[in-house]
């Protein structure tokens, strides 16, 4: 093989070159390494149960704080501009303020997948292609590495506190707690689906079976693409 599988990989796939992507787009059934480092290696992986006992806690709480700060009827859209025709959020919006959340969330995903994920780093530059491995080439290379389907939650943490203090500076504090909230509770179902979509026997003829082998087409039949 072109790298040594006894070694962490992380440090070896920048010196591929512009054998990278091919590389990385051949998969293989065995655990990845990714750091000397084993508390860091441990960041790195998690099971997948770990992201639901995690972040669904995190959902139900912050769901109740938003919806209690909002039945409080000070909460109001604009009202940074104007106080004239600022516009009140009710309690009864919180449902929908989620729902956008999870929208949101959805569509951000999807563009950080097809451009960044997916992106092809330029052959010389050993750190953009060491950071394509790191976000998403790794799953690529090992897609059955269980410890790796999902997202664990200290780095999760990191990116979720920027969209977090980023939808905190752009809305109100409520709706923005509101929005995030909706888009965390998005993201745990797109984890959970995602590691069925590896491990998961659905039945022949339901939606969920079309939708798995669609994504093991993306694996291993149409990566760029799916």
């Amino acid at each position: 093989d072109l790298v040594d599988w006894r070694k962490p990989l992380l440090w070896q796939v920048g010196y591929l070159g512009e054998k990278y992507d091919e590389w990385v787009h051949q998969p293989v059934d065995r655990p990845i390494r990714l750091f000397h480092s084993d508390f860091i290696e441990s960041l790195s992986k998690t099971a997948w149960y770990v992201v639901f006992m995690v972040w669904a806690p995190v959902v139900l709480y912050l769901s109740w704080v938003s919806y209690t700060s909002l039945a409080q009827g000070n909460t109001r859209l604009f009202s940074s501009f104007t106080t004239e025709y600022s516009i009140p959020v009710h309690k009864y919006y919180f449902p929908f303020i989620f729902l956008l959340g999870m929208f949101l969330w959805s569509l951000v995903e999807y563009l950080i997948h097809r451009f960044v994920f997916h992106m092809k780093p330029p052959a010389s530059n050993y750190y953009l292609i060491t950071l394509h491995f790191l976000l998403h080439g790794q799953h690529h290379k090992s897609p059955f590495d269980s410890s790796r389907l999902v997202f664990p939650p200290v780095p999760a943490a990191l990116v979720m506190g920027f969209f977090y203090g980023l939808l905190q500076l752009l809305l109100p504090k409520v709706l923005g707690l509101s929005v995030f909230v909706g888009g965390l509770c998005g993201y745990i179902i797109y984890d959970m689906m995602h590691y069925y979509l590896h491990y998961g026997s659905p039945r022949k003829g339901t939606y969920l079976y079309g939708l798995k082998a669609y994504h093991v087409k993306h694996h291993f039949e149409h990566q760029k693409s799916g």
